[in-house]
Protein backbone atom coordinates (compact mmCIF):
# COMPACT_ATOMS: atom_id res chain seq x y z
CA UNK A 1 0.00 0.00 0.00
CA UNK A 2 1.32 3.40 -1.13
CA UNK A 3 1.48 5.82 1.66
CA UNK A 4 1.47 9.77 0.76
CA UNK A 5 3.63 11.85 3.22
CA UNK A 6 2.76 14.75 4.05
CA UNK A 7 5.08 17.68 4.75
CA UNK A 8 7.46 17.65 7.55
CA UNK A 9 9.24 19.47 9.92
CA UNK A 10 13.22 17.91 10.09
CA UNK A 11 14.77 17.86 13.53
CA UNK A 12 12.09 19.49 14.64
CA UNK A 13 12.61 19.97 18.71
CA UNK A 14 9.77 19.52 20.72
CA UNK A 15 11.19 22.60 23.47
CA UNK A 16 10.89 24.85 20.69
CA UNK A 17 6.59 24.43 20.98
CA UNK A 18 6.20 22.27 25.03
CA UNK A 19 3.86 24.34 27.35
CA UNK A 20 6.04 26.30 30.03
CA UNK A 21 3.83 23.93 32.64
CA UNK A 22 4.87 21.21 30.73
CA UNK A 23 8.71 21.44 30.27
CA UNK A 24 9.33 22.82 34.23
CA UNK A 25 7.10 20.20 35.70
CA UNK A 26 8.84 17.19 33.62
CA UNK A 27 12.16 18.41 34.46
CA UNK A 28 11.45 18.77 38.17
CA UNK A 29 10.01 15.32 38.33
CA UNK A 30 13.46 14.06 36.70
CA UNK A 31 15.36 16.12 39.36
CA UNK A 32 13.69 15.13 42.68
CA UNK A 33 16.49 12.17 44.26
CA UNK A 34 15.44 9.33 43.85
CA UNK A 35 12.32 9.79 41.98
CA UNK A 36 13.39 9.15 38.68
CA UNK A 37 14.70 6.10 39.54
CA UNK A 38 11.99 4.57 41.19
CA UNK A 39 9.66 5.51 37.38
CA UNK A 40 12.84 3.46 36.13
CA UNK A 41 12.72 0.84 37.75
CA UNK A 42 8.85 0.36 37.21
CA UNK A 43 9.86 0.54 33.70
CA UNK A 44 12.67 -2.05 33.77
CA UNK A 45 11.57 -5.01 35.97
CA UNK A 46 9.06 -6.39 33.57
CA UNK A 47 5.76 -4.25 34.26
CA UNK A 48 5.64 -2.20 31.32
CA UNK A 49 5.53 -5.51 29.48
CA UNK A 50 2.51 -6.83 31.33
CA UNK A 51 1.10 -3.56 31.12
CA UNK A 52 1.10 -3.74 27.50
CA UNK A 53 0.08 -7.48 27.68
CA UNK A 54 -3.10 -6.10 29.55
CA UNK A 55 -3.51 -3.75 26.83
CA UNK A 56 -2.69 -5.25 24.15
CA UNK A 57 -4.46 -8.68 25.28
CA UNK A 58 -8.01 -7.12 24.44
CA UNK A 59 -6.79 -4.87 21.38
CA UNK A 60 -6.62 -5.10 17.43
CA UNK A 61 -3.58 -4.15 15.42
CA UNK A 62 -3.89 -1.66 12.46
CA UNK A 63 -1.91 -1.66 9.61
CA UNK A 64 -1.55 -2.41 6.04
CA UNK A 65 -4.26 -4.95 6.58
CA UNK A 66 -6.10 -3.99 8.94
CA UNK A 67 -8.13 -0.03 8.78
CA UNK A 68 -5.12 0.83 6.65
CA UNK A 69 -7.05 4.68 5.90
CA UNK A 70 -5.95 4.64 9.81
CA UNK A 71 -2.78 3.54 9.72
CA UNK A 72 -1.88 6.26 6.65
CA UNK A 73 -3.24 8.77 9.30
CA UNK A 74 -0.82 7.48 11.84
CA UNK A 75 1.87 7.10 9.16
CA UNK A 76 1.66 10.61 8.38
CA UNK A 77 1.50 12.27 11.62
CA UNK A 78 4.94 10.40 12.71
CA UNK A 79 6.41 11.83 9.42
CA UNK A 80 5.19 15.27 10.18
CA UNK A 81 6.84 15.55 13.46
CA UNK A 82 10.15 13.52 11.80
CA UNK A 83 9.49 10.92 14.22
CA UNK A 84 12.15 7.92 12.99
CA UNK A 85 10.08 4.72 14.17
CA UNK A 86 6.39 4.96 13.73
CA UNK A 87 4.62 3.42 16.76
CA UNK A 88 2.22 0.37 16.22
CA UNK A 89 -1.58 1.40 16.41
CA UNK A 90 -3.90 -0.65 18.14
CA UNK A 91 -7.84 -0.01 18.43
CA UNK A 92 -9.44 -1.16 21.76
CA UNK A 93 -13.34 -1.66 22.74
CA UNK A 94 -14.09 1.52 24.43
CA UNK A 95 -17.19 3.68 23.63
CA UNK A 96 -15.51 7.34 24.63
CA UNK A 97 -13.33 8.78 21.86
CA UNK A 98 -9.85 8.53 23.01
CA UNK A 99 -6.12 7.89 22.43
CA UNK A 100 -2.87 6.75 24.44
CA UNK A 101 0.89 5.88 23.73
CA UNK A 102 3.04 3.64 26.26
CA UNK A 103 5.99 2.08 26.08
CA UNK A 104 9.33 3.80 27.06
CA UNK A 105 11.43 1.52 24.94
CA UNK A 106 9.06 0.74 21.91
CA UNK A 107 6.00 2.93 22.31
CA UNK A 108 2.62 1.88 20.73
CA UNK A 109 -1.01 3.69 20.40
CA UNK A 110 -3.93 2.91 21.56
CA UNK A 111 -7.43 4.62 20.32
CA UNK A 112 -10.91 3.71 21.10
CA UNK A 113 -13.62 2.38 19.22
CA UNK A 114 -15.77 4.86 19.76
CA UNK A 115 -12.58 7.14 18.11
CA UNK A 116 -12.31 5.36 14.84
CA UNK A 117 -16.51 4.85 14.56
CA UNK A 118 -17.86 8.30 15.53
CA UNK A 119 -15.54 10.86 14.73
CA UNK A 120 -14.24 12.53 11.66
CA UNK A 121 -11.24 12.18 9.55
CA UNK A 122 -9.95 15.04 10.30
CA UNK A 123 -10.54 14.69 14.03
CA UNK A 124 -9.50 11.45 14.14
CA UNK A 125 -5.62 12.84 13.07
CA UNK A 126 -6.01 15.69 15.38
CA UNK A 127 -5.92 12.67 18.50
CA UNK A 128 -2.79 10.91 16.46
CA UNK A 129 -0.83 13.61 16.03
CA UNK A 130 -1.60 14.64 19.59
CA UNK A 131 0.18 11.47 20.20
CA UNK A 132 2.91 11.79 18.45
CA UNK A 133 3.34 14.63 20.20
CA UNK A 134 3.62 13.21 23.60
CA UNK A 135 6.24 10.62 21.38
CA UNK A 136 8.48 13.82 20.33
CA UNK A 137 8.18 15.23 23.58
CA UNK A 138 9.43 12.33 25.25
CA UNK A 139 6.63 11.43 27.70
CA UNK A 140 5.54 8.28 27.15
CA UNK A 141 8.62 6.88 29.78
CA UNK A 142 6.76 8.96 32.12
CA UNK A 143 3.05 8.57 31.19
CA UNK A 144 3.50 4.26 31.10
CA UNK A 145 4.53 4.75 35.10
CA UNK A 146 1.55 6.68 35.54
CA UNK A 147 -0.32 4.10 33.71
CA UNK A 148 1.63 1.50 36.07
CA UNK A 149 0.92 3.03 39.36
CA UNK A 150 -2.67 3.83 38.84
CA UNK A 151 -3.72 -0.28 37.71
CA UNK A 152 -1.63 -1.28 40.72
CA UNK A 153 -3.75 1.51 42.89
CA UNK A 154 -6.58 -0.14 41.16
CA UNK A 155 -5.81 -3.53 41.87
CA UNK A 156 -5.71 -4.43 38.37
CA UNK A 157 -1.78 -6.01 38.75
CA UNK A 158 -3.17 -7.98 41.26
CA UNK A 159 0.11 -9.80 41.54
CA UNK A 160 2.37 -7.26 43.27
CA UNK A 161 2.77 -7.03 46.96
CA UNK A 162 1.37 -3.36 47.98
CA UNK A 163 1.39 -4.27 51.30
CA UNK A 164 2.95 -0.70 52.37
CA UNK A 165 4.21 0.75 49.82
CA UNK A 166 2.87 4.46 49.70
CA UNK A 167 2.54 4.78 45.58
CA UNK A 168 -0.16 7.50 46.11
CA UNK A 169 2.55 10.39 46.29
CA UNK A 170 4.40 8.82 43.31
CA UNK A 171 0.37 8.82 41.44
CA UNK A 172 0.08 12.63 42.87
CA UNK A 173 3.07 13.71 41.41
CA UNK A 174 2.64 12.32 37.96
CA UNK A 175 -1.07 13.44 38.12
CA UNK A 176 -0.09 16.92 38.38
CA UNK A 177 2.50 16.28 35.28
CA UNK A 178 0.27 14.52 33.16
CA UNK A 179 -2.21 17.37 32.92
CA UNK A 180 0.77 19.73 32.09
CA UNK A 181 2.13 17.23 29.10
CA UNK A 182 -1.11 17.55 27.46
CA UNK A 183 -1.26 20.85 26.81
CA UNK A 184 2.29 20.39 24.88
CA UNK A 185 0.99 17.54 23.13
CA UNK A 186 -2.05 19.88 21.61
CA UNK A 187 0.19 21.67 20.66
CA UNK A 188 1.99 19.49 18.33
CA UNK A 189 -1.68 18.25 17.17
CA UNK A 190 -2.34 21.82 15.77
CA UNK A 191 1.93 21.62 13.83
CA UNK A 192 0.90 18.44 12.55
CA UNK A 193 -2.74 19.27 11.01
CA UNK A 194 -2.06 22.82 10.49
CA UNK A 195 -5.53 22.90 11.58
CA UNK A 196 -6.10 23.93 14.82
CA UNK A 197 -9.62 24.54 15.09
CA UNK A 198 -10.25 20.56 14.43
CA UNK A 199 -8.34 19.62 17.56
CA UNK A 200 -10.77 22.55 19.26
CA UNK A 201 -13.48 20.56 17.85
CA UNK A 202 -12.70 17.09 18.88
CA UNK A 203 -12.23 18.46 22.24
CA UNK A 204 -15.89 19.73 21.79
CA UNK A 205 -16.80 16.27 21.12
CA UNK A 206 -14.97 14.52 23.62
CA UNK A 207 -16.97 17.00 26.23
CA UNK A 208 -20.16 16.68 25.01
CA UNK A 209 -20.23 13.01 23.26
CA UNK A 210 -19.88 12.83 19.50
CA UNK A 211 -23.41 14.91 18.86
CA UNK A 212 -24.64 16.26 15.69
CA UNK A 213 -24.69 19.76 14.95
CA UNK A 214 -22.52 21.16 17.98
CA UNK A 215 -21.32 24.51 17.86
CA UNK A 216 -17.46 25.39 17.84
CA UNK A 217 -17.55 28.64 18.07
CA UNK A 218 -20.32 28.32 20.88
CA UNK A 219 -17.71 26.04 22.31
CA UNK A 220 -14.85 28.45 22.22
CA UNK A 221 -16.89 31.59 23.92
CA UNK A 222 -17.72 29.31 26.89
CA UNK A 223 -14.04 28.53 26.95
CA UNK A 224 -13.46 31.67 27.19
CA UNK A 225 -16.22 32.77 29.88
CA UNK A 226 -14.50 29.60 32.07
CA UNK A 227 -11.41 31.15 31.87
CA UNK A 228 -12.65 34.64 32.84
CA UNK A 229 -14.42 33.67 35.51
CA UNK A 230 -14.89 36.22 38.30
CA UNK A 231 -16.10 34.59 41.36
CA UNK A 232 -12.83 33.96 43.60
CA UNK A 233 -14.88 30.75 45.15
CA UNK A 234 -15.74 29.46 41.54
CA UNK A 235 -12.23 28.97 40.64
CA UNK A 236 -11.32 27.97 44.11
CA UNK A 237 -13.84 25.17 43.42
CA UNK A 238 -13.02 24.23 39.90
CA UNK A 239 -9.42 24.16 40.45
CA UNK A 240 -9.58 21.32 43.34
CA UNK A 241 -11.67 19.83 40.42
CA UNK A 242 -9.37 19.57 38.01
CA UNK A 243 -6.70 18.80 39.92
CA UNK A 244 -8.22 15.21 40.62
CA UNK A 245 -8.05 14.50 36.42
CA UNK A 246 -5.26 13.12 34.27
CA UNK A 247 -5.94 15.73 31.60
CA UNK A 248 -7.03 19.45 31.58
CA UNK A 249 -10.56 20.14 31.49
CA UNK A 250 -11.32 20.63 27.50
CA UNK A 251 -12.63 24.02 27.75
CA UNK A 252 -9.50 25.18 29.53
CA UNK A 253 -7.24 23.21 26.63
CA UNK A 254 -9.22 25.03 24.17
CA UNK A 255 -8.40 27.83 25.53
CA UNK A 256 -4.96 27.27 25.88
CA UNK A 257 -4.52 26.29 22.31
CA UNK A 258 -5.99 29.42 20.88
CA UNK A 259 -3.75 31.58 22.74
CA UNK A 260 -0.92 30.10 21.83
CA UNK A 261 -2.42 30.13 18.14
CA UNK A 262 -3.14 33.54 18.33
CA UNK A 263 0.06 34.50 19.22
CA UNK A 264 1.48 34.06 16.47
CA UNK A 265 3.29 30.78 17.18
CA UNK A 266 1.91 28.43 14.70
CA UNK A 267 2.65 30.32 12.24
CA UNK A 268 6.20 30.82 13.20
CA UNK A 269 6.48 26.61 12.89
CA UNK A 270 4.77 26.40 9.84
CA UNK A 271 6.66 29.49 8.38
CA UNK A 272 10.10 26.90 9.22
CA UNK A 273 11.10 28.97 11.73
CA UNK A 274 11.38 26.20 14.80
CA UNK A 275 14.00 24.71 16.98
CA UNK A 276 15.49 21.93 16.02
CA UNK A 277 17.11 18.70 18.39
CA UNK A 278 20.30 19.39 19.76
CA UNK A 279 20.09 23.81 19.38
CA UNK A 280 17.79 23.56 22.76
CA UNK A 281 18.75 26.73 24.60
CA UNK A 282 19.71 27.10 28.01
CA UNK A 283 16.62 27.15 30.64
CA UNK A 284 15.29 31.23 30.86
CA UNK A 285 14.51 32.96 34.40
CA UNK A 286 11.12 32.22 33.85
CA UNK A 287 11.66 28.60 33.46
CA UNK A 288 13.83 27.82 36.57
CA UNK A 289 10.73 30.32 38.58
CA UNK A 290 8.24 27.29 37.33
CA UNK A 291 11.05 24.13 38.12
CA UNK A 292 11.41 25.69 41.14
CA UNK A 293 7.83 25.40 41.63
CA UNK A 294 6.89 22.20 40.57
CA UNK A 295 9.94 20.40 42.30
CA UNK A 296 9.12 21.92 45.54
CA UNK A 297 5.28 20.82 45.24
CA UNK A 298 6.25 17.21 43.72
CA UNK A 299 8.76 17.06 46.99
CA UNK A 300 5.88 18.60 49.57
CA UNK A 301 3.44 15.68 48.11
CA UNK A 302 5.95 12.92 48.77
CA UNK A 303 6.85 14.27 51.87
CA UNK A 304 3.31 14.30 53.00
CA UNK A 305 2.14 11.33 51.56
CA UNK A 306 4.88 9.37 53.37
CA UNK A 307 6.97 11.18 56.16
CA UNK A 308 9.89 11.67 54.07
CA UNK A 309 10.92 11.65 50.21
CA UNK A 310 13.38 8.78 51.66
CA UNK A 311 11.12 6.88 53.10
CA UNK A 312 9.19 6.51 49.72
CA UNK A 313 11.90 5.72 47.57
CA UNK A 314 13.46 3.10 50.21
CA UNK A 315 10.54 1.38 50.52
CA UNK A 316 9.50 1.34 46.78
CA UNK A 317 13.05 0.30 46.07
CA UNK A 318 12.99 -2.47 47.88
CA UNK A 319 9.87 -3.99 47.26
CA UNK A 320 10.67 -4.04 43.29
CA UNK A 321 13.94 -4.60 44.02
CA UNK A 322 12.33 -8.04 45.47
CA UNK A 323 9.78 -8.59 43.00
CA UNK A 324 11.93 -8.25 40.11
CA UNK A 325 14.62 -10.48 41.65
CA UNK A 326 11.78 -13.52 40.87
CA UNK A 327 11.77 -14.39 37.29
CA UNK A 328 8.22 -16.57 37.90
CA UNK A 329 6.90 -13.14 39.79
CA UNK A 330 3.96 -11.77 38.53
CA UNK A 331 3.43 -14.13 35.13
CA UNK A 332 5.56 -11.65 33.18
CA UNK A 333 4.50 -12.11 29.68
CA UNK A 334 6.48 -11.00 26.46
CA UNK A 335 5.72 -8.08 24.38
Amino acid sequence: MTIELATQYPGISAQGFAHPADRAATAAIHAVPGLDKVIKMLTEHGYERRLRQLFLGQSVRIGTDQLPAVWVLQTRCAHVLDIERCPNLYVTQEPVGSGLTIGSNAPVTLVSSGLLSSYEEDELAAVLAHEMGHVLADHVGLTTAFQLVQMILRGVLRTMPLAGVPLMALYLALLEWSRAAELTADRASAIVTGEPLALCRTLMRMAGGPVRDLNLDAFIRQATEYEGEPDPWARYSRFYAEITTTHPFPVRRVRELIAWVSAGELDRIRSGSYLRRGQEPPPSAEFDAAFTHYRARFSSILSRASDGIGSVFDRITTWLAGDGDNPESGGQGAD
